[in-house]
């Protein structure tokens, strides 16, 4: 006959259920997301996988030492009788403006709007990024001349048909299409990849 009793026997049951219970909790709450991923949103035409991409490049804010909080997502405003489609970045002239991303510089090129600009292409010249309303351009940059994060491009000005008392860089990115062609693309909100960004996020 079992020394143990039915009352001991239906305890060890208890316990051996509670202790699966527990481990199943534990591996449960340790395989569980910390956070969910925000969605990034973007123009139809570009899928989610790519602008996953771009996000997990980490871009640098392109002016140094601007704080990510105080960036203002006017890519949506109207500028007459077309969108803004970039974002502008208040500070004072002459602050170094540096590349987000590696890449390569596509063009430099002096518009009425944009006044002294940069075009940027990415590593895989997918994306092209925007600078412009620079004051001048940095020494030795030239077409073709390869980039890396935090290299300085030019600096922040008024120039094209920015307000001469408001010096900001204007900033966009674009999506190049099959041809790749730096004045050709799809435009793309740059602040979702920016504002996340930690203060003083290091620049070289």
């Amino acid at each position: 006959m079992s020394p143990y009793s039915k009352r001991t026997y239906a305890l060890l049951a208890l316990a051996g259920v509670l202790a699966l219970v527990s481990l199943t909790t534990a591996i449960a709450v340790r395989s569980w997301p910390v956070a969910a991923v925000k969605p990034l949103i973007g123009p139809a035409s570009i899928g989610a996988e790519e602008l996953q991409s771009l996000a997990q490049r980490r871009l640098l804010i392109p002016v140094k030492g601007v704080d990510p909080r105080k960036l203002v997502d006017n890519f949506e405003e109207g500028r007459g009788t077309r969108k803004h489609e970039a974002i502008d970045i208040l500070a004072p002239r002459g602050t170094p403006v540096v590349a987000v991303d590696d890449g390569r510089v596509a063009r430099l090129f002096t518009s009425a709007a944009g006044g002294l600009t940069v075009y940027q292409f990415d590593r895989e010249e997918k994306f092209i990024y925007y600078y412009a309303h620079l004051d001048r351009y940095a020494d030795g940059l030239a077409p073709g001349g390869a980039l890396k994060r935090g290299d300085v491009l030019g600096y922040v000005g008024t120039t094209g048909n920015a307000p001469k008392n408001t010096p900001h860089l204007h900033f966009t990115i674009f999506r190049t299409g099959p041809e790749k062609k730096w004045w050709k693309g799809t435009p793309v909100n740059p602040y979702p990849f920016l504002s996340d960004r930690e203060p003083g996020a290091p620049h070289r």
